[in-house]
């Protein structure tokens, strides 16, 4: 299929030695991420339209806000339910818009997408987006520069499935650098926090190498995790690994992703239940839109950064 007729629009490939990783201008999606014939991520087909939200950026605010509605120094958002079940507005606003391409070469691509004032977020905010393969695997710079004439709220995330292997999510080790679960009720919601330590959480909350954790077996989750332990690089550490291989894939992200979700993929089109594991950098927990957790305030004229990547199985030793 051409670029120009798939459902996710042009399409923008990335090659450094091995690796090749492909982004889609509807979202700026990360849509594939491989070296040589093993993927990285777990991915979505050029004819297809991306399913589970895989590898698209969450902004400006990710995971769920509840009945879609919210109110920041007077000024009020109602965003669409587009989670209608719960009752819940879900992952921002930018993830099926068309990114414009700013910058390409061989390695690296860098998209933007502006936000202008609306009804779901009634703000006007510059998103830009780099890519960049190199000798240690896929780093992503996110910069949101608020352009409008008020203080900005803002939230961001990624949603990356690391592929399963042959295993699926079964046969996987996980191991996430979190302290502290985040409670969610029937809606996706936070209630309250819980201490991992000594509870079935222990399996995939670890600050060590994943190969000293168990495997998920039949573990379900779709759960929010934070009080992340930062390494003196100022970066937290995720990792995963396959039966398959001897080492493991390492997502990593600066310390302003403060929240990591991880999803297990069991509410998905039944082919592709636990196909990957999603492992997901947030600056916020859910809703925060609405509650004010965590939530990042931009001034006129000021800029987040935040940076995020994946090292693929062998190409970071920790």
């Amino acid at each position: 299929m051409s670029a120009m007729t798939a459902p996710s629009g042009e399409q923008h490939v990335l090659v450094h030695g091995d690796q090749m990783a492909v982004i889609a201008e509807v979202g700026a999606t990360l849509r594939s991420y491989d070296v040589g014939a093993t993927p990285v991520c777990w991915g979505f087909a050029e004819d297809q339209i991306c399913g589970g939200s895989r590898g698209q950026v969450l902004a400006p605010w990710p995971n769920r806000l509840r009945d879609g509605r919210y109110e920041f120094e007077g000024v009020a958002g109602l965003a669409a339910l587009d989670e209608p079940e719960r009752s819940n507005a879900i992952h921002g606003i930018v993830r099926w818009a068309p990114w414009r391409l700013v910058e390409k070469s061989t390695s690296a691509a860098r998209l933007e997408y502006r936000i202008h004032p609306q009804p779901a977020y009634p703000y006007r905010l510059l998103l830009e987006i780099e890519y960049r393969l190199g000798d240690a695997g896929l780093a992503v710079l996110l910069q949101a520069t608020a352009e409008g004439d008020r203080r900005t709220p803002f939230g961001v995330g990624f949603h990356p499935y690391l592929a399963a292997g042959p295993g699926r999510a079964d046969a996987t080790r996980v191991a996430l650098p979190a302290r502290t679960r985040i409670v969610l009720d029937e809606r996706a919601l936070p209630v309250g926090l819980q201490e991992i330590a000594g509870t079935p959480f222990d399996l995939v909350a670890s600050p060590g190498p994943a190969s000293h954790q168990g495997s998920l077996g039949s573990m379900r989750l779709d759960d929010c995790l934070t009080h992340l332990v930062v390494e003196s690089d100022g970066r937290w550490y995720a990792e995963l690994l396959r039966e398959d291989q001897e080492l493991p894939v390492v997502l990593w992200a600066d310390a302003v992703f403060k929240y990591i979700m991880c999803f297990t993929g069991d509410t998905l089109a039944p082919d592709d239940r636990r196909l990957g594991v999603a492992v997901e950098p947030m600056t916020c927990p859910p809703d925060a839109l609405r509650t004010g957790e965590d939530l990042i305030v931009l001034q006129p004229g000021a800029t987040f950064v935040g940076n995020w990547g994946i090292a693929p199985a062998g190409l970071m030793t920790r």
